[in-house]
């Protein structure tokens, strides 16, 4: 196990580094998936595949335990891949690299997989063992969460007969989930005929906007962080308002529910211009620094002289480009009532990519609050059809509604009890499949729980390796304290 094999706890921290062997970028989940099924073989478990390639194993009782209410523990089985421009790996064939230090277990480089990695690896290490106390557990791993839950959208319900859910997706320990926000993509594309017409004795230049640190789009969007598209668009429409610069490319983030940390662009300028051209890019890189202090200390932008493109993006549909994307909200939108510090709905502007004839651009809104939601996603569509793009919604899934259920309370008092300190109820911004979950399973009770995972989605993401040790514990605690003890705590 390398680096991983002397962490609390070690079976769990095994399955962990099992997993980072394990090619799992959405919509690659061959791989995990044969793995899930030698694990059954090995340790004589029943499992069920649906259509759509969602797991469910089952675990019978452990002796004494029969009469306990079954629970569910669920996990997605996909990562973000997200990697430095320097870093050289195929997510689709290369293990992760790891490495720890300060209580953390970290990546080389790239995105770690903690998200949703340390809640698999838990609910692995339970079905394991012969020694964790529990009534029948059926575990839940759903494939292809990371672009929209498609795996829990299409789940087959029938499989699951549990009483209680525990999702183990929740980023930040010692705190109990209890609901969280609802999102939904938005698909932008501009068509149209390139122009070829490149006035003689203009140069190229590419510009290079690095260095940013990215994050989740959801539990990382209140930090103030740089959104690599929003900067490079206010560049360019400097560029092109005062230096008479022409958009050949303009291309950024990978990932729509990620933070975007680099973006490139392409522009041809008169060769007149070069030199004032040159001391705007150091303005701007001035301003950005400037403006970002303390927030994004590693920032790079860039310019360099490279080949005359073969085409430009035709000026009114680079200024309806810029402009849309200039007024477009990105950011935080509005804070939940109720809950400190928690936001209630965000925009995420996540992808801009030209080509030849078409630019692609992707939006993720989300909000506890669907009406909210619907009206930023409104907000969006207008401005980008004002402008003439073609407007399609796309992955849609609903909020998880907090409420005040037994089960909330049982974990409140059985955290209490285990760590002899009080644990709070949180609504978290990012979105669980819970949401989902509880329009399929209206009759069940659920929380999310899990170890403390810093920027998720990005390069820099990180798992407390102390707080695993505390979730493990806790997640045992509950398998074998909630159900004995259900009623006599409620009452």
């Amino acid at each position: 196990m390398g680096t991983l094999k002397e962490l609390y706890p070690e079976q769990l921290w095994y399955y962990f580094n099992e997993l980072t062997k394990l090619p799992r970028p959405t919509g690659h989940m061959g791989p995990v998936s044969a793995y899930l099924k030698n694990f059954c073989s090995k340790h004589n478990l029943d499992y069920k595949n649906d259509k759509t390639g969602n797991f469910v194993i089952r675990k019978p009782a452990m002796p004494g335990y029969e009469d306990r209410k079954a629970v569910i523990l669920q996990a997605h089985l996909d990562m973000v891949c997200q990697k430095e421009e320097s870093v050289d790996i195929d997510f689709f064939t290369d293990p992760l690299l790891l490495k720890t230090g300060n209580d953390y277990v970290m990546a080389e480089g790239t995105s770690l997989g903690a998200d949703n990695g340390i809640g698999v690896a838990a609910i692995l290490a339970v079905l394991a063992s012969n020694e964790i106390k529990h009534g029948a557990i059926e575990a839940l791993f759903t494939v292809d969460e990371e672009v929209g839950m498609i795996g829990v959208s299409a789940l087959d319900s029938s499989f699951l007969k549990g009483e209680l859910l525990i999702n183990t997706d929740f980023e930040e320990e010692g705190k109990i989930c209890v609901g969280c926000a609802g999102g939904t993509d938005l698909d932008i594309s501009f068509q149209y005929k390139d122009d070829l017409f490149i006035p003689e004795g203009d140069i190229a230049v590419e510009i290079v906007l690095s260095g940013l640190k990215g994050g989740h789009s959801g539990v990382d969007i209140h930090l103030g962080r740089a959104n690599a598209l929003k900067l490079m668009n206010r560049f360019l429409k400097e560029a092109v308002v005062n230096y008479g610069a022409r958009l050949a490319s303009f291309c950024g983030g990978n990932a729509r529910n990620a933070i975007p940390r680099t973006a490139k662009a392409v522009v041809t300028i008169p060769a007149d211009n070069g030199e004032p051209f040159w001391e705007l890019v150091a303005d701007f890189r001035d301003m950005f620094i400037e403006e970002y202090r303390g927030i994004e200390d590693s920032l790079s932008f860039e310019a360099a002289i490279v080949s005359l493109p073969e085409f430009l993006i035709p000026e009114a549909i680079q200024d309806d480009l810029i402009n849309a994307v200039e007024a477009a909200h990105n950011g935080v939108l509005g804070m939940l009532n109720g809950f400190a510090n928690t936001v209630e709905t965000s925009s995420n502007l996540g992808i801009i990519n030209t080509s030849s004839g078409l630019i692609k651009i992707k939006f993720l809104e989300r909000s506890c609050s669907g009406s909210k939601r619907y009206a930023a996603c409104s907000s969006i569509e207008s401005l980008f059809s004002l402008a003439g793009a073609k407007v399609e919604y796309g992955t849609d899934y609903p909020e998880w509604t907090p409420s005040d259920s037994d089960f909330k309370q049982i974990a409140l008092k059985a955290y209490q009890t285990l760590f002899n300190k009080e644990s709070t109820a949180e609504v978290m911004h990012a979105g669980l499949e819970c949401g989902i979950l509880n329009q399929l399973l209206p009759d069940i009770q659920m929380i999310a729980i899990g170890p403390t995972i810093l920027y998720p989605h990005s390069p820099g993401e990180k798992v407390s390796v102390s707080s695993v040790g505390r979730f493990w514990d806790f997640l045992i605690f509950l398998l074998a304290w909630i159900p004995e003890r259900m009623y006599e705590v409620t009452q």
